[in-house]
């Protein structure tokens, strides 16, 4: 399967928060309550109003599409917002829907969103395959965890950062 990848556009911001939507449900759904995906999907129209400024930037705001037209992965990158980061670029998120796992649209966006930078992200801890995913690209838990916010169960999370591949 070819997925086509570009920045996202303004216009981009419903498709986006429904296949966000989505994601979050297939990759969270063992870790958080059905009351949490009922939220979240209650809260689309607000989240798109939200979302369509943020994805004005020049900054990557990358979303792969199907041979349908349908959104079915995005990365977002930006400038780190940790006081003591270890990297000045900062991987804000990525996400595919679970029928693109294992075709390499997860390395083509990460590679769109932060070519060969240093980088740094915060994963959940309870996310083996995401964290087996940033190790294979060279991410490592660099020691510093956080609690996700309440509206998010207190979940745990860690950072793990990469040097440049270069």
């Amino acid at each position: 399967m070819e997925y086509r990848i570009r920045q996202a556009a303004a216009e981009d911001a419903d498709a986006v928060v429904r296949m966000h939507t989505q994601a979050h449900e297939e990759c969270y759904g063992h870790l958080l309550p059905l009351e949490f995906f009922e939220g979240r999907r209650a809260s689309i129209p607000e989240r798109v109003t939200r979302r369509r400024p943020y994805l004005e930037s020049t900054e990557p705001r990358i979303i792969a599409l199907d041979e349908n037209d349908e959104i079915v992965g995005f990365a977002d990158a930006g400038p780190g917002r940790d006081e003591d980061r270890s990297q000045e670029l900062e991987l804000y998120s990525i996400y595919t829907l679970s029928r693109t796992y294992g075709t390499g649209l997860g390395a083509a966006l990460l590679t769109a969103a932060l070519a060969d930078s240093a980088a740094y992200l915060w994963v959940l801890e309870d996310n083996p395959r995401a964290r087996a995913f940033y190790e294979k690209y060279g991410f490592q838990a660099d020691g510093k965890r956080a609690v996700l916010p309440p509206a998010w169960h207190a979940l745990p999370e860690l950072r793990m950062v990469r040097p440049a591949l270069h």
